[in-house]
């Protein structure tokens, strides 16, 4: 919903000469939908937390839902944006549509997505503080902030190897905690166990973009954390990320013995791990990246329904 209000506005801001080049399906794909899994999985998640110990608000639920999910396309549209002006992305770069390097939207015209879905984010997070507390705005300010300076600003930390940092606190912990205590006004220690392998299966899904990355980002001085690690490091980190996923959700087994449900997403995890542990490159850890985004889906699916269950 949030990339078809921002493509509109943005069309309508289009001046004759600026007019919108790019379509819906361009703007859908530039959005990088295998990315969304990072936003739905964790409220899944924290919600199936909240019905286990009886605190479930289904239109707080909702909105908590409507809110990641903005955030997630802010998110995508400024990295494209901020990317394509900075000359870090290239029309060759392998990998998902990149609306301002290819020329296919201007510079503008994704800034204005990307704006649009912060500001429509940010909205409907006012509800859920107005009506929960207020010191969900700080929450939210620090959230749409680091979805901008992950590759924006003069000095953006994703550029010195620290987006997973960040996608494990704001996409992990933050929204899994957060999906809970808007709900139940409190963040029981359960939420915040169960954050931890939505958090890290989250930075599987930036870890292995990274690495596919890792040639053209050293080139242009993009220093991500794969950049650092190397392609030995980044392979290995990649599968310790999942390792650790099932290692702490199992961990939960005592508070619902349903938990080992997850371990049927497992088959999931071979082929993405072959490609990285093979030595994939390029376009197949493309096809690793999709693969990635169905493992944390399928994961997320048990897990809650595991939780709910327990």
């Amino acid at each position: 919903m949030g990339w078809f209000v921002a493509a509109r506005v943005v069309r309508r801001l289009s001046t004759v000469e600026d007019r919108l080049v790019a379509t819906v399906s361009e703007w859908v794909a530039g959005m990088r939908p295998r990315t969304l899994p990072n936003s739905i999985v964790p409220v899944a998640v924290g919600t199936a937390v909240a019905v286990a110990l009886d605190g479930f608000v289904w239109w707080k639920a909702l909105l908590a839902l409507v809110v990641s999910l903005a955030l997630q396309m802010g998110v995508n549209f400024a990295n494209d944006y901020s990317d394509g002006v900075k000359g870090t992305d290239t029309p060759e770069r392998t990998g998902p549509t990149r609306l301002t390097a290819t020329g296919l939207a201007t510079p503008q015209q994704v800034l204005g997505a990307a704006l649009v879905s912060f500001v429509f984010a940010a909205l409907v997070g006012l509800a859920l503080a107005a009506t929960t507390s207020w010191w969900l705005l700080l929450v939210g300010a620090a959230a749409i902030a680091a979805g901008w300076y992950y590759t924006g600003g003069r000095s953006p930390y994703g550029y010195r190897g620290l987006g997973e940092v960040s996608v494990f606190v704001f996409f992990g912990v933050v929204a899994v905690v957060g999906t809970v205590f808007v709900q139940m006004g409190t963040a029981p220690w359960q939420a915040w166990v169960a954050s931890v392998p939505v958090g890290l299966l989250s930075c599987s899904v930036l870890v292995i973009n990274n690495l596919r990355d890792i040639p053209t980002d050293r080139e242009t001085g993009k220093i991500t954390l794969a950049v650092r690690l190397g392609e030995t490091g980044t392979r290995r980190l990649y599968t310790g990320m999942l390792a650790g996923a099932y290692a702490v959700a199992l961990a939960m087994t005592p508070w619902s013995w349903w938990v080992p449900l997850v371990l049927l997403s497992a088959p999931l995890a071979v082929r993405p791990v072959r490609r990285v542990l093979g030595g994939q490159v390029g376009r197949d850890l493309v096809l690793g990246l999709g693969e990635t985004g169905k493992l944390q889906m399928v994961f997320g699916i048990l897990f809650s329904v595991a939780l709910l269950l327990g």
